[in-house]
This record gives C-alpha cells, sequence and structure tokens, in this order.
C-alpha cells in the first residue's frame, strides 16, 4: 500500500514516537509511507525510504490547513497514494479536506481523550477510525465513525533490560515525559518530599512548558541535589534499564507509551489508577490515585525505607511494533476501496 500519514510535528512526544515506529514497521514490510510533519529531530530516526514532506499542519489556522490540504491532495493523485491517514486532530481537519480534493479516503487515530468540541468534529467524517484503547473508543462513543477499530500502540523490541542494581549507592527513580501539569511530576515532587531523610534521586527525562514552573518547586521543598532535569532524550531504554523505580503519576492518557515501554524493558513501575493503565495492567489495587500527594508519599516510603517494590508487569501485556503494524494494515486494506 501507499500510506500519506499527516501529523503535526516530530519533536518529542507519544503520538509522534507512535508515527515513527509505525511508519518504519509498515516501510520494513514493504509498504511505501510518507510523512508530513512541520518536522523536528525524531525524523533522523526514520529509515531513508520513509519520505518526509515539510507543511505547516501544526498551526491551528484556516488558511495555511487549507493551504496544507490542497498541496497533500496534489502529492496524492500525482503519486497514486492510496489513503491519507490522519494523526492528531488538525491534521484531521486537513485530511478531511484533503481526501475531498483527491477523493482518496481517509482514517484518523485517536490518540486521546480529546475534549468533545468542534475541533474533532471531522473525526465522524473519515472512512475509518482508530483508537489506541478502548478507554479512547468510549470516550469518543457518538462521534467516530462506524468503521472504528481498538488497536494498542506497539513497543520495538528494547535495546536493554532491566535487573536489579547490586552496586551501593542511592535510589534511583525515573520519570519520562512531557513536562505538562497531566503529566502529575508535581504530585510526585510533592510526595517525594516527605522521605527526604532516606538516600533517593529522581532523573527527569523529558521538556515542556511546565519545566521553569517544576525546578523552582524542587527549589522550594529543597530538592535541587536529588532531582535533576536532563531535557529531551533519546535513549530513554538505557535510563529505564539503569534506574531502579519509573514513577508514573499522569492525571490522564489515552494508551501511555512511556509506560508500555516501562513494561517491555523490565523496570518497577509506580503508576496512577488511570482507565488506560488499568486496561493495560488489568489491575487497580496495585495503582494509586492520581493527584493524591499522601497515597503516593505512603508507597514512596514503603518502598525507599521498607524495602516493599513497586510491581513489575508481564511484559508480554504490551504488543510489539510489528504486530501494532500487521493489525494496522489489516484495516487499512478494509479501509481502501477495492
Amino acid at each position: 500500500m501507499k500510506i500519506l500519514m499527516i501529523l503535526p510535528e516530530f519533536e518529542e512526544g507519544g503520538v509522534e514516537r507512535h508515527v515513527l515506529w509505525l511508519s518504519t514497521e509498515l516501510s520494513t514490510l514493504g509498504n511505501t509511507v510518507s510523512i508530513v510533519t512541520a518536522g523536528g529531530r525524531l525524523e533522523k530516526k526514520l529509515p531513508q525510504e520513509v519520505r518526509v514532506v515539510h507543511l505547516p499542519v501544526h498551526r491551528k489556522n484556516l488558511f495555511t490547513a487549507f493551504f496544507s490540504a490542497v498541496r497533500i491532495a496534489g502529492i496524492a493523485r500525482r503519486e497514486a497514494f492510496d489513503l491519507l491517514h490522519a494523526h492528531s486532530r488538525v491534521p484531521a481537519w486537513i485530511a478531511w479536506w484533503a481526501s475531498r480534493l483527491s477523493g482518496k479516503p481517509w482514517i484518523v487515530t485517536a490518540h486521546d481523550r480529546y475534549r468533545k468540541n468542534a475541533a474533532i468534529g471531522p473525526f465522524l467524517k473519515a472512512d475509518g477510525a482508530i483508537c489506541v484503547s478502548e478507554a479512547v473508543r468510549s470516550h469518543l462513543e457518538g462521534l467516530l465513525p462506524v468503521n472504528s477499530v481498538v488497536i494498542r500502540n506497539g513497543i520495538p523490541d528494547p535495546s536493554a533490560r532491566w535487573q536489579r542494581r547490586e552496586e551501593p549507592g542511592p535510589f534511583r527513580f525515573l520519570f519520562v515525559g512531557r513536562l505538562t501539569r497531566r503529566k502529575g511530576l508535581q504530585v510526585a515532587l510533592s510526595a517525594l518530599s516527605s522521605v527526604k531523610a532516606s538516600p533517593w534521586v529522581l532523573d527527569i527525562l523529558g521538556d515542556g512548558p511546565q519545566r521553569g514552573e517544576l525546578e523552582a518547586m524542587t527549589l522550594a521543598l529543597g530538592l535541587a541535589e536529588r532531582v535533576h532535569f536532563h531535557g529531551f532524550r533519546d535513549d530513554v531504554g538505557t535510563w529505564m534499564a539503569s534506574s531502579d523505580c519509573l514513577l508514573f503519576p499522569s492525571f490522564d492518557e489515552g494508551m501511555p507509551l512511556t509506560l508500555m515501554q516501562a513494561i517491555r524493558v523490565g523496570i518497577p513501575v509506580l503508576a496512577s489508577r488511570i482507565d488506560p493503565v488499568i486496561e493495560l495492567v488489568g489491575k487497580s489495587e496495585i495503582l494509586l490515585a492520581p493527584g493524591d500527594v499522601d497515597a503516593w508519599a505512603k508507597r514512596l516510603a514503603e518502598i525507599i525505607l521498607d524495602g516493599n517494590p513497586a510491581p513489575r508487569f508481564d511484559p508480554a501485556m504490551v504488543p510489539t511494533a510489528g504486530q501494532m503494524a500487521q493489525e494496522t494494515i489489516g484495516f487499512l486494506e478494509d479501509v481502501r476501496p477495492g
């Protein structure tokens, strides 16, 4: 098949990682994949055979969106693409218009439990929709086309596996994610401040609009010597394999790639009790209420002081990137005319 994907940017983020891994696997299976995006640092990780077209598909602007749709429609017609595949909300509008102009079918992947407003209006117009979890599909019920399926994110095989550290030193917590309030890092910091008497450190991988606020919070809590902000890193798997516990305090997710990657690596995880996480791990009693600082502080103290470890989950629960690609191709074949 010839597939034209559209996503806003190719910087750090779950949607970007999903498209990187999916397009790589689809290409490996013999499909032709092109990606329309505003660009970003993850482009360099794409295989050479995946072409990138730069257009301003990240801007929430009617004129630039329609301009992009016209350009994409022209590419789709000239190069005989089979279908358009939108990732995120602005690309869904663009794909819908490009489909009308080119006559090519289009689908959308719903990566999150989006707000139910006009921004997701085109979803219902798509020829098909993929949801990354049952939680997402349930949330968007009535706002998706009839031809909708759940295909979980798939994770590439990790280059490193977690093993319990034997060398002495402080307990090493790890946080990976975009630095926004939704990811809940402020909850973890508040909870950790109550166990300052014990030796631990927290490494934070990621960047985002809340970084300055979180760094100021770290100083105010007296944690500056224990909490280290490393910014964007592309060796997350190595960090997971060499840390003691991943903290995943999110308030909401679609189907969290960071958590799925951690499970594949094998690191113990302390995670929020939110629907997509329950769906993934199949248990709720070992998860913590999002935003409950006291509950997080109590469990962190048990880990550090009492040696009561965070749970480890079965890697078999997480699909591989290859499995995700195979399921996606099966769905796309159903959508493609003829």
